[in-house]
């Protein structure tokens, strides 16, 4: 489970605050599946929000631990029933990052954009 300072917390709650929430838990609970999703969105994000449907408050904080332990993420805030949650992206190893190859020709490569108009002159 991840510690985060104070500094740390008033930070990401500053970029948290526009985030609008990407998991939703359901009465069903912190299923096997809605953690799968939490860490999909983890991995792409590193700071989700989370909104829990349920009313239960010590349901609540038994998910917030669930979450921390079993998926190594920091509880940044919880308010009522949003949670966010941080973990940080894992490092690409410099041996992967250095053999990806950019995808497709430069812009240099294609010469001059067309537009709809010369299109319609052929």
């Amino acid at each position: 489970m991840m510690t985060l300072n104070a500094a740390q917390r008033r930070e990401l709650k500053a970029r948290a605050h526009a985030l609008n929430p990407v998991v939703m838990i359901s009465d069903a609970g912190l299923t096997p599946s809605v953690l799968h999703e939490i860490d999909v969105s983890l991995k792409s994000h590193e700071l989700i929000k989370i909104r829990v449907f349920g009313d239960d408050r010590v349901a609540r904080a038994a998910m917030i631990d669930d979450i921390s332990t079993k998926l190594d993420a920091a509880l940044v805030q919880h308010i009522g029933k949003i949670l966010v949650i941080y973990r940080p992206r894992p490092e690409l190893p410099a041996k992967d990052a250095a053999t990806r190859k950019k995808s497709g020709r430069s812009r240099a490569d294609k010469g001059p954009r067309r537009t709809k108009r010369s299109f319609q002159m052929e």
